[in-house]
């Protein structure tokens, strides 16, 4: 028997040693691999992932038809292979988009196919973003709701046509104004283009994500939609609290501080992936997690002391 696997593990041995590896080899191995391992985290990341489930069991139920030659169902499986793959086509169409759009938005793709506009000319100066912080929170103080959108690269016409067109010069007065309660423009969204407020009472597709909290309210939700499926940027003001939050590549930035505020959108001609947006998330958690534990811990101090006296 040893002799058997010793002869065995011979043989791959000496197959491995015949196989000539040369480096074009060793960079499809790696390519694949990494297409491979984005494909995976792709999947597991969408709803492609249960629906991909239920294709395997399909196949696998012809699998089994045909090792039992069962005649029939082979027969029809294999009239309806071609309507499947258009009926996979047609299934995975949100998810195929949502993919090919992360790969148009990628950071070295829209480095070369960015716009004309200078490197050196900011869409959004600071003057502009010492606007948009100043109005939010003002907003924010009298808790005056309000979704206030930065176009980026990719063009909001189809959001804008939504809305009403105002191609205003952008002022904090302006869009507090705008969301005014029991004004005609308060409901809905504004949609900037660099220093100009092209319209209000836009509407913006909901974020089908089910994992995000579950008390967010619709304005949260629509804020985190638009930046899912195109790269703008939204800032949030919430009616019930007056917190402002940063919406940015389908995640939130909650609770932020003017100076945080500006800080972030001093960025926004420069940062094309949500990974920096995730580190300050898990910094800003942290910081808030440390700040309650601090306070549980006083607050607890405080009762013991009470209780003893």
């Amino acid at each position: 028997m040893f002799n058997g696997i010793r002869e065995f593990l011979r043989n791959i041995w000496h197959q491995m040693q015949a196989i000539q590896i040369a480096p074009k080899n060793i960079i499809e191995i790696l390519v694949l691999a990494v297409i491979v391992y984005y494909l995976i985290l792709w999947i597991k990341r969408s709803r492609a992932w249960v629906l991909l489930r239920g294709v395997v069991v399909l196949l696998v139920f012809v699998l089994l038809a045909n090792a039992l030659e069962l005649n029939v169902i082979s027969f029809i499986a294999d009239r309806t292979l071609s309507i499947l793959v258009i009926a996979l086509l047609v299934l995975f169409q949100p998810e195929l988009r949502a993919a090919l759009e992360q790969i148009g938005q990628g950071k070295y793709i829209r480095y070369f196919l960015r716009s004309n506009r200078s490197q050196t000319e900011k869409m959004y100066p600071g003057e502009a973003i010492k606007e948009i912080v100043d109005a939010s929170f003002r907003m924010g103080k009298n808790k005056t709701g309000a979704l206030i959108c930065l176009e980026r690269e990719i063009k909001l016409d189809e959001y804008v046509n939504s809305g009403i067109r105002i191609n205003g010069i952008l002022t904090s007065a302006l869009l507090i104004n705008i969301f005014e309660k029991n004004t005609p423009l308060h409901d809905g969204a504004v949609i900037l283009q660099g220093a100009k407020v092209t319209a209000a009472t836009c509407y913006l597709p909901l974020t089908k994500n089910n994992e995000i909290d579950k008390d967010l309210g619709t304005r949260h939700r629509a804020a985190i939609g638009l930046t899912e499926e195109t790269d703008s940027w939204v800032v949030v003001v919430s009616e019930e609290t007056g917190s402002v939050s940063l919406a940015r590549s389908g995640e939130l930035l909650h609770d932020l501080t003017p100076d945080s505020l500006r800080a972030e959108l001093m960025r926004i001609e420069d940062d094309f992936s949500s990974n920096l947006l995730h580190q300050e998330m898990e910094k800003h958690r942290s910081r808030k997690a440390r700040k309650e534990a601090a306070e549980n811990s006083t607050e607890g101090g405080r009762n013991h002391e009470e209780s003893v006296q």
